[in-house]
């Protein structure tokens, strides 16, 4: 290591062969967990973007379509057709809002809360395979810091898509 690049603050070395470049790291993290992800939900409506809407809206803090379209980062055309083959799968409902009835609230069926509760234990144990190289305490770590600076991220650029850059970088590294 160079005088200007700190020692890794872990008393292990990095693997044989493995790189220390930041943007190589998450490039291969982000493929692993996209094919890991896109094997286990199989044709789920709109992939891992419609997974994560069904989570968002699951999460309850993001009732309306154009709340759930800022809070994910996605175009709020998109979000409509998104939201309206979710509907078509019986996932979710739009509602009036009592608070705005010009708007609609969306909110998951039973359905909805089924599919995702079996999902969900496939895309864990899918993100628990992924990070198998890592000790289950380091795991929680790993995932509590990079939910840290996904927030921080997301507060300098909130209007980033998350699908449009993981879908950009999956396209780069193909070619």
């Amino acid at each position: 290591m160079s005088a200007e690049q700190p020692e890794p603050t872990s008393a292990e070395a990095l693997p044989a062969g493995a790189s220390d470049d930041f943007g190589w790291t998450l490039g291969v993290l982000l493929r692993a967990y996209h094919n890991s992800v896109v094997s286990v939900i199989g044709d789920f409506p709109h992939g891992p973007r419609g997974y994560q809407t069904l989570a968002a809206v699951l999460g309850g803090d993001h009732p309306t379509q154009l709340a759930l379209a800022a809070h994910l980062g996605i175009d709020r055309t998109v979000m409509t057709y998104l939201i309206d083959d979710l509907v078509a799968k019986g996932l979710v409902e739009r509602r009036l809002n009592p608070a705005d009835r010009r708007s609609r609230r969306i909110v998951a069926t039973p359905e909805g809360e089924r599919v995702f509760r079996e999902l969900g234990r496939r895309v864990r144990h899918a993100e628990d395979r992924l990070l198998g190289a890592l000790a289950p305490a380091e795991q929680v770590a790993f995932r509590h810091l990079l939910a840290r600076v996904a927030c921080d991220v997301s507060d300098i650029e909130p209007v980033t898509d998350p699908c449009t850059v993981a879908e950009k970088l999956l396209s780069d590294s193909v070619r």
